[in-house]
């Protein structure tokens, strides 16, 4: 039975568990156990630091989800050695059996404390910590202001499961302007095999790293001589990105949406009356002057969809509307934040907007959950975290209007039969929603869909429709995005595949390998009937040796390779091996194309042939 509960839901069958690893690896939040760990370590680095490092000064050391760390202001950089020395010396702390015990001190008391340890970034701690102060002690020799959880003693920590993994720059309170500081990140587990297959996923997530991807397959690139966090869509990632888009698009129509193309700049009062002015300028890239008047490059598709509604009179026969866009949005990140696609300061989101009647709003959520299936599961993402956020303490709109959309929100999930998880009061101020992360095939989640009722842009726009009564009323405003942003789910894809894409979104679908130079002519009419059935074929005229051919080709990861000899071109065939199904032996042309075109047709994975095609022996 569907509800609130904390489990991963699969698309295929709500029932249908996810594939488990070897070892479980639980997050940080999910066990009280790990949190106690990984806060006790981060204290026993700090202690560490402090001990071979006297000048470096401590500022904060929080938890995550896989680990911890300690931001430190330290004279000199940290080096690979610092950081063998320093793991070394928190086993010597862990082996010491050290109790940690909380104390209870006034505000005057932890000052003194901080001041007689010449702790000024303590100090900035301290004032904005409201009585009781809490600090741990870490045996006599060490502590910090901190409100835990730790372990009793050091006794408790494994000292062949946990691992100072790196050094990272990052600036104290994350503002540029003040100093940066040197923060080093750590993972510590309950067992030694956890940390081993820590170790496996992190080098298997290395391996799929969506920005080597992108360029050992020659997909994207950002260019330093245009900016950061623009990116430039290279001719094989551009032909993945048509094909996304397409799909996109076809599934939208077959969904009864209309598209939208807005503008990529307005009037700044457009950007004052939708509130992004006030609640978002530090994302917003600055104004520019046109003829008398400031325009703002759009940080959101929203507010122009408003305005398309707004502009004509609308009657509650017209209602639901559904629009949606492909629409590229400017925002400004900060240059420690910026991840190859997954953090970027131009991107296209994949926008939706659904204007309907209050008794709509369920029909219309489910609607946009089994259009989320289907998009998603046709990449291959099938098992889900769900969550809904709902009305936080500091909201905008009434309780009956916040109650009704809530309730909507949890029918369109009861009739999908999917799990969720409640988070209360996790709702934006201006209406509830529904977040969905997706499973990849490390076992990795990525915040992608979110379904976000809103009831400000309709109140700041004043929106309305007529209602049946004649009255004027105003609609219920759903907005969604299934990918997110094209280009983060792309790296997520990337990732997810290994670079290994399906057949059918492959951006080079079958390497034609001509074996001599007397078979060339045959190769250049495979690929001519090839592309004119729509399949994406090239011929390797370098002339190498097959072995290298081959190797080339896999390297490149594409599908399908067609060795063709002079047996093959007089037969009118092609040898053909496959990524994912091996050798397919001698296939004919005719059957080659036809069943490459069902493929694509079909969105397959791979070339699945009949026996009928293929020549013996």
């Amino acid at each position: 039975m569907a509800g609130p509960e904390q489990e991963t839901v699969s698309s295929v069958a709500a029932t249908t568990p996810a594939p488990t690893a070897p070892v479980v690896l639980p997050k940080t939040s999910d066990s009280e156990t790990l949190l106690k760990i990984r806060h006790s370590m981060s204290h026993v680095m700090a202690m560490a630091v402090q001990k071979l490092f006297p000048k470096a000064q401590v500022t904060i050391g929080p938890w995550t989800e896989s680990g911890f760390y300690y931001d430190f202001d330290n004279p000199e950089p940290f080096t690979e050695a610092d950081l063998k020395a320093i793991k070394k010396e928190m086993g010597k702390i862990i082996g010491r059996k050290l109790p940690l015990e909380r104390i209870e001190v006034s505000r005057d008391e932890a000052e003194r404390r901080i001041k007689a340890q010449n702790e000024p970034y303590k100090l900035e701690i301290l004032e904005r910590l409201v009585e009781p102060i809490t600090l741990y002690t870490l045996g006599e020799q060490w502590w910090d202001l901190c409100a835990g959880p730790h372990v009793a003693n050091t006794s408790e920590l494994n000292p062949k499961a946990f691992e100072l993994e790196s050094v990272a720059g990052a600036y104290w309170r994350g503002d540029e302007t003040k100093a940066q500081l040197q923060r080093i990140y750590g993972t510590a587990w309950e067992t030694a095999d956890q940390l081993s297959e820590h170790r496996r996923r992190k080098e298997e997530a290395l391996r799929r790293d969506h920005r080597r991807l992108g360029k050992d397959l020659d997909l994207f690139s950002i260019e330093d001589e245009a900016g950061a966090g623009l990116v430039f869509w290279h001719p094989r990632g551009a032909r993945m990105r048509l094909l996304i888009e397409d799909f996109w698009r076809q599934a939208h129509f077959e969904g009864d949406y209309e598209l939208l193309y807005t503008p990529h700049v307005a009037d700044i009062s457009l950007w004052k009356t939708s509130g992004h002015l006030d609640f978002y300028a530090e994302s917003m890239f600055g104004p520019m002057q046109v003829d008398e008047r400031q325009y703002q490059l759009k940080p959101m598709n929203c507010p122009f969809h408003v305005l398309t509604y707004a502009s004509k009179l609308r009657s509650y026969r017209e209602l639901p509307i559904r629009w949606a866009e492909l629409g590229t949005v400017y925002r400004y990140e900060r240059p420690g934040v910026m991840h190859g696609l997954m953090r970027v300061r131009g991107f296209t989101q994949d926008d939706a907007h659904v204007f309907c009647l209050p008794e709509q709003i369920s029909d219309e959520i489910l609607r946009i959950l089994n259009l989320t299936e289907r998009i998603l599961s046709t990449f291959d993402f099938s098992n889900y975290e769900i969550n809904l956020s709902t009305k936080p303490d500091k909201a905008i709109g009434e309780d009956a209007v916040w109650d009704l959309a809530t309730k909507g929100l949890i029918e369109a999930l009861e009739r999908k039969g999917w799990n969720y998880k409640i988070d209360e009061g996790g709702g934006a101020f201006y209406g509830p929603k529904i977040d969905l992360k997706i499973e990849d095939a490390i076992g990795r989640m990525w915040q992608c869909s979110t379904i976000q009722l809103d009831f400000n842009l309709p109140e700041r726009f004043e929106l309305d429709y007529i209602a049946a009564d004649g009255s004027k009323q105003r609609p219920i405003m759903i907005h969604r995005a299934i990918f997110g942003s094209l280009e983060r789910f792309f790296g997520i894809m990337t990732e997810n595949y290994a670079g290994d894409f399906p057949f059918w979104l492959a951006p080079e679908q079958i390497r034609l390998l001509p074996v001599t130079d007397e078979v060339l002519g045959y190769a250049e009419e495979l690929q001519n009937q090839l592309k004119a059935a729509g399949i994406r074929a090239s011929i390797d005229r370098s002339g190498d040796r097959l072995g290298k051919l081959i190797r080339t080709g896999e390297q490149m990861k594409i599908p399908v390779l067609a060795v063709i000899g002079a047996k093959e071109a007089e037969q009118g065939a092609a040898s053909l091996r496959s990524r994912r199904d091996g050798d397919l032996g001698v296939i004919t042309r005719e059957l080659l194309v036809t069943t490459a075109q069902s493929a694509n047709q079909e969105r397959l994975a791979s070339l699945c042939f009949a026996d009928s095609g293929s020549i013996g022996e």
